[in-house]
Parts: structure tokens; sequence; C-alpha cells
């Protein structure tokens, strides 16, 4: 249960921010936190990451759906197997993915407003790059995958490791 405690608190804090970007920061408007490295802007993003699929609102929102219902299917199975890296990862990606579904499903858009500005020089060669502008939903699905990614190495090499100790040649 504490699974899915994690997913609301997520939703909530995903929620609560996007709320507070909408009523305090008119769109396109900038707060910087750090120089022109990191800022809080107002942007609306009507299709997926990195601006892609503009426009299509019920592909996402059905997407979305069978999506949510894959994870949650999959948490109670990690939950039963007492899999507690990827329950959690899980938990993140089902916070993130219902609060740019909320987003979605009532706007048509979903709210996002952390931007960074890479500007620096490499090697003599002048670097300007802003990464898209994300909300705290996307940076939950992207943990969340990346945690996965991490409790699948792991599992990898205890596999491995085990493998490696099954054949082992018995010298006694």
């Amino acid at each position: 249960m504490k699974y899915y405690l994690y997913a609301l608190i997520v939703f909530l804090l995903d929620q609560a921010t996007k709320w507070m970007i909408v009523k305090r920061i008119p769109i396109g408007e900038e707060r910087s936190v750090i120089g022109d490295f990191f800022v809080i802007t107002s942007h609306r993003n009507r299709g997926a990451a990195f601006g892609i699929l503009q426009n299509q609102r019920w592909f996402f929102i059905i997407i979305t759906l069978i999506v949510v219902v894959g994870i949650i299917w999959y948490i109670r199975r990690t939950i039963r197997e007492g899999k507690v890296l990827l329950s959690f990862a899980l938990s993140l990606l089902l916070g993130g993915a219902l609060g740019n579904f909320l987003d979605r499903a009532l706007f048509g858009e979903v709210v996002d407003f952390l931007q960074f500005t890479f500007d620096f020089s490499l090697f003599g060669k002048a670097i300007y790059y802003i990464y898209p502008i994300f909300n705290l939903a996307d940076s939950a699905i992207v943990i969340g995958v990346i945690l996965i990614f991490l409790e699948s190495l792991l599992v990898w090499r205890k596999e491995k490791k085990g493998a490696a100790h099954e054949h082992k040649p018995d010298l006694s």
C-alpha cells in the first residue's frame, strides 16, 4: 500500500506545482532560479516528451490508461515478490503518468515549467543548448525509468554471479 502512497505524493506535488505556475506565472514569462542556467517558466505542451506528437490528446489518453493499468498490475506483482526498488520505481512512474494524464484529460495540454540552459565552451567550441521544458511528473517518470534500469542491472549481475558459481568446478 505504501507504493500507492508514494504515487499519490508524486501526483499531488506535480499537480500543486503546476497549479502554482498557472496561477502565478503568465505563459512565456521566466523567473531566474540560478542565473540563466535554471529558470522557472510557464509553458504548455500539447505533445509528449521533447514536444513530439503534438495535438494527439486522445492517443495519449488511451495509451496512458493502458500504461497505468499495466503499472498497477506490475506493482502488485513486485510487492508480492518483495522487489522494493522496482516497486518504488513503478510508483514514481504511476504518479508521474497520472499527473500528466490529468492535465491532458482536463485541459488537452501539459503544464511544463522547469528549464535548464547549458551555455559553456568545450575544447574551444561554444556550446549552447536549452533542454526541453519539463515538470515534476516528467522528472518522476525519468527517475523511475532509471531505477528500473538499475534494478535490471542488479538482477543481471546477481544472476551472472549465480551462474558463475554453478559452473565452478569442485576442486575438493
